[in-house]
């Protein structure tokens, strides 16, 4: 199993690269967040991951290992497979997928060419508690117990808020206040809705 390769990028588009190394060129599937980090003529670690089947061998390639951890989260979901979870990378960064799971935010999933309701309502399921111990920058996500923001959530949104309005204020007040009841993110979402 290949774990990284170290070389001289010699080819670079927004889809693949080409490594060279020891004399050999490695043709790697890169996603669009990969390919904005990467310089081609200059040396660079590529991080790898390997699908090996009877009728291929591709190796997929990215820039940092948070990005590699969240492929490898999500090929791990049934009806995701390598070039789905690619294109989502592509879409979104890491830390963009990482929250729309943690949030439940299917519409920002669904947004993804080649992802439908189910799908994404299937990788929220499988990923919740795999991915919601981290986000984009490594940190503990300050969600990872999501009752009360999901049920103030709820209350917010019966009452009439959009969902998306009320996701991204509760996301605000709970990073910055991370012990509050229920009432509280409500009463606090209130005065900023």
């Amino acid at each position: 199993m290949i774990d990284y390769i170290k070389g001289t990028i010699t080819g670079l588009t927004p889809a693949c690269l080409i490594i060279e190394t020891g004399g050999i060129g490695y043709f790697i599937n890169i996603s669009l967040t990969t390919f904005s980090k990467l310089d081609e003529k200059k040396d660079h670690i590529i991080l790898i991951h390997e699908v090996i089947r009877e009728d291929s061998h591709q190796l997929f390639g990215f820039a940092d290992s948070e990005e590699r951890d969240m492929f490898r989260h999500l090929i791990s979901v049934t009806g995701v497979g390598a070039g789905t979870a690619r294109m989502m990378l592509s879409s979104l960064s890491p830390g963009e997928v990482g929250k729309a799971i943690m949030s439940s935010d299917v519409n920002i999933l669904k947004n993804v060419k080649g992802i439908g309701l189910k799908t994404a309502q299937r990788i929220i399921v499988d990923l919740k508690d795999k991915v919601g111990k981290h986000t984009g920058t490594g940190e503990i996500f300050a969600f990872a117990d999501n009752t009360r923001r999901e049920e103030a959530l709820s209350a917010l949104v019966m009452l009439g808020f959009a969902r998306s309005a009320v996701s991204k204020i509760l996301d605000k007040i709970s990073s910055e206040e991370k012990e509050l009841s229920v009432e509280d993110l409500i009463k606090k979402a209130l005065k900023n809705l």
